[in-house]
């Protein structure tokens, strides 16, 4: 089971660095560099998660998935967001198929 406290500290302080020094963090140089700059990080590291899952590599695969979801919380911070948005709208699936939460999302 996830620790969501965990996520919870790592996204107060992906959002304190949005006021750093772009010199002082890796993360405030992500957001000084822009969105385009952290959807390319996210990507790079979705794609090293796809071949960490080819090779098969459980370790790999949970480093990667873990650098995903690190980069995936820096656009959410970028945006203002959190990983309680995102909590919040996995309260709002639960229990709903997938077929039918697509489905709903077309009538939006």
């Amino acid at each position: 089971m996830i620790d969501p406290e965990v996520l919870q500290r790592l996204g107060e302080t992906l959002a304190a660095r949005k006021g750093a020094s772009p010199d002082s963090s890796y993360v405030a140089k992500l957001y000084a560099k822009g969105t385009d700059a952290i959807c390319k990080k996210v990507a790079e590291e979705a794609a090293e998660t796809i071949m960490a899952a080819k090779d098969g590599e459980h370790r790999h695969l949970v480093y990667e998935v873990t650098d995903l979801w690190f980069h995936s919380m820096v656009l959410l911070a970028h945006f203002g967001l959190s990983v309680d948005d995102v909590l919040a709208e996995f309260r709002r699936r639960e229990g709903i198929s997938g077929i039918d939460e697509k489905a709903s999302r077309s009538t939006q």
